[in-house]
C-alpha cells in the first residue's frame, strides 16, 4: 500500500501541470459533494461540501478509456478549451462530472449522453449550443448540476432531469419558456436565468419558490407563479413592470402584501391570489384603474372594508370589475356594505359565501 501511495505521489508531482489550482479545487469540491450524495442514496440536497476534500485526483494515464485530447481523473472527464464541435464519444460510463466548457459545440444530440447514468455535473457553458434534443438528458437521472450559460439557446430545454439542484442558463437568447419546464424539480435550489428583453409570458408554477424572483423582464405581460411556497409580496418586487396584465400567485402561502406592491403594475387586468393565507384584502386595489378580475377565494379574510376595491371621491375606474371571488372565506356577507362593490360590472360579478371551516 505504501509503495502504491509513493508511486502515485511521484506521478502527480512529475506530471506536467495542465490546469491551475482553482480547477483542482473545483474538482475536489465536486467529487466530495458527489461522494456525500452516494452516502445518502442521492437524497442530499446540499450544493457545496462543508468539509475539506479527502479524495485524491488520479492522472488519466492510469486509466485506458478517455476521449481523445481530454484528461480523465477518477470519474471526472475534463475536455474544456479543445475547440470541440460535438460532445465526444468514449466517455467512461461511471463518469460523474464532464467539463466541456469553452468549446464550439452547437448541439446536444439524443445519444450524446447515452449510458452516463451516474452523471452528477455537466458543464456546457460558453459554447455555441442552439439545439438540445428532447431526449438528450433521459439517461442522466442523477444529474444535479447543469451549466448551459453563454450559449445560443432560444428556449429552456424541455424534459430536463427532475433531479437538478442547480441550473445555470443565463446569457442565452431565451424568449420562450414552456409551461411545465420546471415541473417536478423539487430539488432545484439555484436557477440562474436571464431571458431576453422581449419575453412576454413566464410560467414558474409548481416549484419550490419561497419568494417572487427579482429583476424579472420589464416586458412581461403575464407572470404565473402558482403552487409554490411564496409567503410574502415585497413592495419593489414588481418595480418597472408596467406592461404586466396577468399576475398568478394562487395556491401559495402568502400572508402579507406590502403596501405599494401593486403600484408598480398599473396596467394589471387580473390578479390571482386564491388559496393563500391572507387575512385581509391586499392594499392598493382601488388605484388599479384597469383591474377587472381578482381571485381571493380560499383565504382567511373575515372582513371587507367599504373602500377595499373601489376608489373614493370623484375618482373612477376606467374598467369595471367583471369578477371578484371571495367565497370560502370567513366573511359574513350580510355585514358587507352595498357600496363596497359600487364599481362592479354587474351583481353576479361578485362571489361570496360557501365558507368551509
Amino acid at each position: 500500500m505504501k509503495e502504491y501511495t509513493l508511486l502515485l505521489f511521484l506521478a502527480l508531482c512529475s506530471a506536467k501541470p495542465l490546469i491551475g489550482p482553482s480547477y483542482f479545487t473545483l474538482k475536489n469540491m465536486m467529487l466530495q459533494d458527489m461522494e456525500e450524495d452516494d452516502d445518502d442514496d442521492d437524497d442530499d440536497n446540499s450544493l457545496f461540501p462543508t468539509t475539506e476534500p479527502i479524495i485524491p485526483l488520479i492522472p488519466f494515464d492510469l486509466f485506458p478509456i478517455c476521449p481523445f485530447g481530454c484528461q480523465c481523473y477518477v470519474r471526472v472527464v475534463h475536455c474544456s478549451d479543445l475547440g470541440l464541435t460535438s460532445i465526444p464519444r468514449n466517455i467512461p460510463p461511471d463518469t460523474r462530472m464532464i467539463d466541456l466548457q469553452n468549446n464550439k459545440i452547437r448541439e446536444v444530440k439524443e445519444n450524446d449522453l447515452q449510458g452516463l447514468t451516474s452523471l452528477y455535473a455537466l458543464a456546457l457553458n460558453n459554447n455555441k449550443i442552439s439545439k438540445i434534443h428532447p431526449k438528450a438528458f433521459q439517461p442522466t437521472k442523477k444529474l444535479r448540476r447543469l451549466y448551459l450559460s453563454h450559449n445560443q439557446l432560444t428556449e429552456i430545454p424541455t424534459n430536463l432531469p427532475k433531479s437538478l439542484a442547480e441550473l445555470r442558463i443565463h446569457a442565452n437568447k431565451v424568449n420562450k419558456i414552456h409551461k411545465d419546464v420546471f415541473k417536478g424539480m423539487k430539488s432545484l435550489h439555484v436557477l440562474a436565468f436571464q431571458p431576453t428583453k422581449k419575453l412576454r409570458r413566464l410560467y414558474l408554477s409548481h416549484n419550490q419558490l419561497t419568494e417572487i424572483p427579482t429583476n424579472l423582464p420589464k416586458s412581461l405581460a403575464e407572470l404565473r407563479i402558482h403552487a409554490n411556497k411564496v409567503n410574502k409580496i415585497h413592495k419593489d418586487v414588481f418595480k418597472g413592470m408596467k406592461s404586466l396584465h396577468v399576475l398568478g400567485l394562487g395556491n401559495n402561502k402568502i400572508k402579507d402584501v406590502e403596501n405599494g406592491s401593486f403600484a408598480n403594475i398599473p396596467s394589471i387586468r387580473e390578479i390571482h391570489l386564491e388559496k393563500n393565507k391572507l387575512k385581509k384584502v391586499p392594499p392598493g386595489l382601488p388605484e388599479l384603474k384597469y383591474l377587472q378580475v381578482v381571485f381571493l377565494h380560499s383565504n382567511h379574510i373575515a372582513k371587507l372594508g367599504v373602500n377595499d376595491f373601489c376608489p373614493t371621491g370623484r375618482r373612477k375606474k376606467k374598467a369595471l370589475y367583471s369578477g371578484i371571488s371571495l367565497f370560502n372565506n370567513p366573511v359574513k356577507y350580510w355585514e358587507v356594505q352595498p357600496s363596497t362593490f359600487r364599481c362592479i360590472l354587474a351583481r353576479n360579478s361578485v362571489q361570496l359565501g360557501n365558507f368551509l371551516k
